[in-house]
């Protein structure tokens, strides 16, 4: 087993690039390569890419975690008895493919060639609240525009067998339980699980499973900067009439403020800010239904949520 270190990517096919590649750019993007067959965008975190699509019929193909090492990657390939390939995308390195349960694609990568990080506009936005006055004298002004996704948070999966898919990730990719939602008292429907960084703290959920009955894609999250980045964000999706799925909220599991909106084909991506931390001394949690999709604040889940 390897313990991979965060999400990387999310991949998907679409018929037009172009398409995609301006509602990525209305939803915080930046373009990183183009060919007539494949599309990759970043955040402006430095990582080589967080969205690929490649030019095909529409649908979801796939996500990427981080290895620690090409090393890891190493092990992780003669565990499955596949091979290491040379990672030809931008910022190189190795990368390990794999198949999970359900057939879908899992890829692993390493030694990849870090971009500088671009600037982020909202970054250090100064507040005034309740408990006190820091700006003093100077107009708080944001500036209109897309929000500017950072990097990929998180990836959610519907699987068919929530127990036999969560085995299959903590054993190769050493995924932990935060919190697991239970439909009753010992019937699992799904579990939020994050990377086991030991002492680090990581985000609440890197991946979550949710035992569905039938194997697809859920939402991919991507991390904005901060509340005034999300919400001029969100401004500018409805200026671009793009279709809105969920929020402005706060979630109770991992506590992000969300929003949700549909790319082109109708896949869910998030924008989020300001979620929880842990690491191997925050037990993991069982949870009813009920907190799976509850707010601590904002608008409840509409019914096409995840489908």
């Amino acid at each position: 087993m390897i313990r991979v270190t965060d999400v990387a990517y999310v991949r998907f096919n679409a018929p037009d690039l172009g398409e995609m590649e301006t509602f990525l750019r209305e939803f915080g993007m930046v373009t990183v390569s183009r060919s007539d067959t494949v599309l990759y965008a970043r955040g402006t975190d430095a990582r080589p890419f967080a969205h690929v699509t490649t030019l095909g019929e529409a649908g979801y193909a796939g996500v990427g975690f981080y290895a620690e090492s090409v090393d890891d990657l190493a092990k992780l390939a003669a565990a499955n008895g596949v091979a290491v390939e040379e990672h030809d995308a931008p910022g190189g390195g190795k990368i390990v493919r794999l198949r999970d349960p359900d057939g879908q694609l899992v890829e692993v990568v390493a030694g990849q060639t870090a971009p500088a990080a671009l600037p982020v506009s909202r970054h250090h936005l100064v507040h005034n609240d309740g408990e006190g006055a820091s700006r003093k004298g100077d107009a708080l002004r944001v500036a209109p525009g897309p929000s500017q996704v950072k990097r990929l948070g998180h990836c959610v999966l519907n699987v068919k067998d929530f127990r036999v898919s969560e085995a299959w990730y903590k054993s190769n990719l050493g995924f932990v339980t935060s919190d697991e939602i239970n439909l009753a008292p010992e019937m699992p429907l799904g579990a939020f699980m994050r990377c086991d960084r030991g002492a680090t703290h990581v985000d609440h959920h890197t991946l979550f499973l949710v035992g569905t009955g039938a194997a697809g894609f859920n939402h991919a999250a991507f991390e904005v900067a901060n509340m005034d980045d999300l919400m001029a964000g969100h401004q500018h999706l409805t200026d671009k009439s793009r279709r809105h799925e969920w929020g402005v909220g706060r979630h109770l599991l991992g506590s992000q403020i969300f929003d949700y909106w549909r790319d082109p084909w109708g896949h869910t991506v998030e924008h989020w800010t300001d979620g929880d931390l842990f690491n191997n001394e925050t037990p993991p949690n069982v949870r009813p239904l009920d907190d799976l999709i509850a707010n601590q604040w904002g608008p409840g889940a509409p019914p096409t949520m995840g489908a």
